[in-house]
C-alpha cells in the first residue's frame, strides 16, 4: 500500500465535516455582529474557574499575553474553531501557572533542587533535532520532558504521586484532536502522548516563544518578541523543570527546541552545567521543510495560509537565529558546544550519540546504546506517511538560499544536499 503523502495545497486546508459546519455557523454569527475575539480578562477568569485558584504570583507574563492576544485578534484570521481551540490552549497555560504557584508555595524546597547536567539540543528546525532528542531521551539515565508533562507540568487535582494517568489521558486526547483536524500532520511532525517533547511548550506558559509565529500569522507579536529580554521566561522554564524534577528525579536532563538557538546567551547564563548540541543541515532542505510544517500548522486554525509570506518570515528568522548563535559562540568557553551534522546522524546515529556524550562528559552506557538502537529501529522515516514539499511551493529559490546561507554552510562544513 502506498504511504500517505502530505498535501501541498496549503491554501485550502483539510476540514472534517463537523469542523466545516461549525466554522460556517461561526462565520455567520460574526456577520451578525457576534464577537468571538479573544479577551485576556476572560481567559484569566476561565483559568481561575478551571483550577479554583487565583494567585499567579509574579504577573510579569501579562504583558506578553496581551501582546499575543492582540496580534492573534488583529492578524491571525482564525476560524471559529481556531479561536476556541487556541483560547483553550491559553487557558491551559494560565492554569499551569496557577497550579505551579500553589505547588511552589506549599513545597518551597522545589526551588532549591539541582537539575544536574543539562544537554540542550538547539539546532535549526528540520535538522534532525527530534531524532537526536528521542535517541538521547531513550537513555534510562537521562531525564527528558514527556508530552503529557509538557501539557501539564504541575499535577492535576486528584493526581497521586507516580500516577500520571489523568495527564496521560489529556495528552492522548490532544493527539487524537490533531489527527482528526489534520490527518497528515503527524507525517510532518510525529506526536505521541508519552514521547519526548520540546520544552518550548513550557516556555509557552510565559507567552514568549516562537510557537505562535510557527503556527499562526502574528507578525506584530513576532517583531515585539525579538525586542524583548528573555531572561524571565527562561527562569520560569527552569522553575517548571524543577517542578518536574521534584515529581520524577533525574541525574541529568536533555532539552530540545530550535527556539533555544535564538537565545543561547540566556541559556549559558541560567544553566550552570550545560552542553549545547547544535545540529546542522543544508538550508535548501531544512527551510522548505519547515515552511511546509508551518503551513500545515497554520491551516489547523485558519483558512488564510500564504506560503510565500511564511517563507519570507522564516527565511529572515532563520538567518537571525544563525547570526545570533554564531555571535554567542565566538565568546563562549571551549567545550560548551558540540556540532552534529544531519548526514552523520542519519548514517550513524550511535556514532553521533557517542560524540555528544563524550563532549558532555556523560558515560555512554550499554543500556543507553541498546535503548537508542530500539528507538532508531522503531522510528523509521515516513512511518506516519511521507512529508511532501518543494521549495517552489513557497517561492523559494535554491540559488538564493545558497547565497544567503553560504557563510553558514562553510562555517560548519555542511554538505550540499541538492535540490529540495
Amino acid at each position: 500500500m502506498k504511504p500517505l503523502e502530505t498535501s501541498t495545497d496549503y491554501r485550502r486546508p483539510y476540514r472534517p465535516l463537523p469542523v466545516a459546519i461549525f466554522n460556517a455557523a461561526g462565520h455567520m454569527a460574526r456577520r451578525l455582529g457576534i464577537d468571538d475575539r479573544m479577551n485576556v480578562d476572560r481567559l484569566i477568569a476561565a483559568a481561575r474557574r478551571k483550577t479554583g485558584l487565583s494567585d499567579f504570583g509574579d504577573d510579569w507574563f501579562l504583558e506578553p499575553l496581551e501582546v499575543l492576544v492582540a496580534s492573534i485578534n488583529d492578524e491571525a484570521a482564525l476560524t471559529p474553531v481556531g479561536v476556541r481551540l487556541l483560547s483553550a490552549r491559553i487557558v491551559v497555560a494560565l492554569a499551569t501557572r496557577l497550579r505551579a504557584e500553589r505547588l511552589l508555595r506549599d513545597n518551597p524546597e522545589i526551588r532549591d533542587l539541582d537539575l544536574g547536567k543539562v544537554l540542550v539540543i538547539a539546532g535549526l528546525q528540520r535538522t534532525a533535532t527530534t531524532t537526536l532528542h528521542r535517541l538521547i531521551a531513550a537513555d534510562p539515565g537521562v531525564r527528558a520532558l514527556r508530552s503529557w508533562e509538557a501539557l501539564n507540568p504541575a499535577p492535576l487535582p486528584g493526581d497521586r504521586p507516580g500516577d500520571p494517568r489523568g495527564r496521560l489521558r489529556q495528552a492522548k486526547l490532544g493527539v487524537q484532536a490533531i489527527r482528526f483536524l489534520s490527518p497528515d500532520f503527524l507525517a510532518v511532525h510525529p506526536l505521541a502522548p508519552d514521547a519526548p517533547e520540546e520544552d518550548i511548550l513550557l516556555l509557552d506558559t510565559s507567552f514568549m516563544s516562537q510557537s505562535a509565529e510557527a503556527t499562526m500569522r502574528v507578525p506584530r507579536y513576532a517583531r515585539w518578541l525579538e525586542g524583548q529580554d528573555h531572561k524571565k521566561p527562561y527562569e520560569y522554564l527552569v522553575t517548571l523543570l524543577k517542578v518536574l524534577q521534584w515529581q520524577r528525579p533525574g541525574r541529568c536532563w536533555v532539552l530540545k527546541t530550535p527556539h533555544h538557538l535564538e537565545h543561547l546567551d540566556v541559556i549559558l547564563d541560567i544553566f550552570p552545567d550545560v552542553c549545547i548540541v547544535q545540529t546542522h543541515r543544508d538550508p535548501k532542505k531544512s527551510i522548505p521543510s519547515f515552511c511546509s510544517m508551518v503551513a500545515h500548522a497554520t491551516g489547523l486554525w485558519s483558512d488564510q495560509v500564504d506560503p510565500r509570506e511564511i517563507a519570507a518570515h522564516w527565511t529572515r528568522k532563520t538567518l537571525r537565529m544563525i547570526e545570533r548563535s554564531m555571535h554567542v559562540r565566538k565568546t563562549s568557553a571551549d567545550g560548551v558546544f558540540v556540532d552534529v551534522l544531519y548526514r552523520d546522524l542519519v548514517e550513524d546515529p550511535i556514532g553521533a550519540m557517542r560524540t555528544v556524550y563524550r563532549s558532555a562528559g556523560i558515560g555512554f552506557t550499554e543500556a543507553a546504546e541498546n535503548a537508542a538502537r530500539t528507538v532508531a529501529a522503531r522510528d523509521v522515516k515516513d512511518r506516519h506517511g511521507r512529508h511532501v514539499y518543494t521549495a517552489a511551493s513557497f517561492g523559494l529559490d535554491d540559488r538564493a538560499i545558497d547565497e544567503a546561507f553560504g557563510f553558514y554552510r562553510r562555517a560548519y562544513g555542511i554538505p550540499d544536499e541538492g535540490h529540495a
